[in-house]
């Protein structure tokens, strides 16, 4: 088993790794829009969902994996109110890979966090 971290001071205070790879396997955690370099969130949910793709392919790619290896996402998002918004940045990343999905819509632990995406990758 291998984890992986991204560095962000949430994954030591909160326990647990950006991904964990286990054989064919890569459950990647859920991620939210913050530009991890800067810790920057920035206030609108498509770039808060194009920052939480960014750090999901760097994450894959440490592991070893490809977002074409995504199996399985979840999306929550903070209110129902955004997933228009939020949706063509999704069919922009995930479009062609088609992904099994669910959306959820729940409140988050932070105010400016509007969207958080996990996902499961698996290597064939």
């Amino acid at each position: 088993m291998h984890r992986i971290s991204t560095g962000s001071p949430f994954e030591k205070t909160m326990g647990y790794s950006r991904a964990v790879v286990k054989g064919p396997w890569c459950f990647v955690s859920g991620v939210t829009g913050y530009d991890y370099a800067t810790m920057i969130m920035p206030d609108d949910v498509a770039e808060q969902a194009r920052n939480c793709f960014r750090t999901i392919a760097s994450v894959l790619e440490q592991a070893g994996f490809a977002m074409s290896d995504i199996v399985r996402v979840q999306y929550t998002v903070a209110d129902a109110a955004l997933v228009n918004a939020a949706i063509p940045v999704l069919g922009e990343f995930l479009g062609d890979i088609r992904p099994a999905a669910t959306m959820v819509v729940a409140g988050m632990i932070k105010p400016e966090m509007k969207i958080e995406i996990e996902v499961t990758a698996l290597k064939e």
